[in-house]
């Protein structure tokens, strides 16, 4: 399973939504994500890939990580698993 599919499945899971459902072009709001769902979100994905993300929960626009997206969230995992490794 490449870094995509798990994305798109932590974030179903935490919407509560089949995968099928979920898009790369979908937002969060879109999803029923709100805020809580969205950290418990990232928590899952820094255990599954073990990284860390730069997301401010309180104040997710003055964040370096954009969530405006799940393509715009899996291009940030995989940048930052690039940066880990290197």
């Amino acid at each position: 399973m490449d870094v995509k599919e798990q994305v798109i499945q932590i974030i179903a899971e935490q919407a509560m939504l089949d995968v099928s459902d979920v898009s790369m072009e979908s937002t969060p709001e879109e999803l029923g994500i709100d805020s809580l769902g969205l950290v418990e979100a990232i928590f899952a994905i820094e255990e599954q890939f073990d990284i860390s993300v730069p997301f401010n929960a309180n104040d997710p626009s003055e964040s370096d990580f954009d969530i405006s997206s799940v393509a715009k969230i899996v291009e940030g995992i995989e940048k930052l698993i690039a940066e880990q490794k290197s």
